[in-house]
């Protein structure tokens, strides 16, 4: 018999670094992120007779429009010991957002590489097309030495690896006084490539709270100009785990020595030493590989833009579980489900 709890942040954190799917966006600290930033959040546990974690969840919670209601969000968790424990799982997390008078709620188990991964339909789920995560993603395989996986790479990937060392380019990992300057990078990338970024203060406080244990700011620069970083995130105790590169940014000046490809190969190397099992590039386009090689030389919207640089690095395309979503309240989802179409089609 499991009894669920709200646990406090130590106890999830611990629970979270010993479990073979441990994710960066289920550590204590991303819901401290996202709170300051309009979000609130839930974490609910299920505990044996011996007050031991068993399950546990933790979810995110935002308005919708009106404030009156809310939906809820499980990014790339939760968490089991045992399959049987997922109905329990679901109908505790159901109940505590209740409370925040959630209309559905939005669950994106992640990427099940080396486990049985959840049946979302049996638990009550309905596939949903709005995601908030990417759902196809580049992995990398980091468990041969650096030849092999530079093997791996597109003959044009590995030269401009070459190019850019060999230009004197030069990669460090970043203290906080240097987040201000990879914000700049990231706005003048977004402008670029025509894509939204976080304020600042997005940057600034992810660092804050990660960094050094759980993530790193990677930059390049030559001859004192910032030319590209990548702030790329692990979950420390998780060993053989994976290393997510969440953002990054890259600088219109001096483009021709390729620079984001000397931070990148940084951002893999410090994946490495920290003993990352796997290193995920973070979205492409939701299409099979077929259709992304295809199409992705004449396609520039959305994620296409970014595909043709991460294809090159070698890893293997893997779609996640994707988005489902629980309706809590069907007449109120099913008119969000219905304004969100319209919205679309005037769109």
């Amino acid at each position: 018999m499991l009894t669920p709890i709200t646990p406090s942040a130590a106890a999830w954190d611990a629970f979270v670094r010993a479990h073979p799917q441990a994710h960066v966006l289920q550590l204590a600290a991303w819901a401290e992120h996202k709170t300051r930033f309009g979000w609130a959040y839930e974490r609910v546990a299920l505990i044996d007779a011996n007050g031991i974690i068993r399950a546990g969840a933790q979810v995110l919670i935002r308005p919708l429009p009106g404030r009156l209601f809310t939906l809820a969000y499980i990014p790339h968790g939760g968490y089991v010991t045992d399959d049987s424990q997922w109905p329990a799982l679901i109908d505790a997390v159901a109940r505590a957002v209740r409370k925040h008078r959630a209309v559905f709620l939005k669950w994106e188990p992640g990427l099940y590489d080396h486990a049985a991964p959840p049946d979302p339909a049996a638990l009550g789920f309905r596939p949903s097309a709005q995601t908030v995560q990417p759902p196809r993603t580049v992995v990398l395989d980091l468990t041969a030495d650096d030849d092999a996986i530079l093997a791996r790479m597109n003959q044009g990937t590995r030269r401009k690896i070459r190019q850019s060392h060999k230009a004197g380019v030069r990669t460090f990992e970043a203290a906080a006084r240097d987040v201000p300057r990879f914000c700049d990078l990231m706005t003048a990338t977004g402008t670029r490539n025509d894509f939204g970024v976080h304020s600042a203060a997005y940057y600034q406080l992810a660092f804050d709270l990660f960094a050094p244990r759980d993530a790193a700011l990677i930059l390049a620069e030559h001859d004192g100009d910032l030319l590209a970083g990548v702030m790329v995130f692990a979950v420390d105790g998780a060993s053989g785990g994976p290393a997510w590169y969440l953002y990054g940014a890259s600088s219109d000046a001096k483009r021709d020595l390729m620079a984001s490809y000397a931070v990148q190969w940084a951002a893999i190397q410090w994946a490495k030493a920290r003993g990352c099992a796997t290193y995920d590039l973070w979205g492409v386009p939701d299409a099979d590989e077929e259709a992304l090689e295809a199409q992705f030389q004449t396609r520039g919207d959305g994620l296409w833009g970014v595909y043709g640089f991460k294809r090159g690095w070698g890893g293997r395309v893997v779609r996640t579980l994707g988005a489902w979503d629980k309706p809590l309240i069907p007449p109120l989802y099913w008119a969000f489900q219905q304004a969100l179409r319209l919205r679309q089609r005037s769109g």
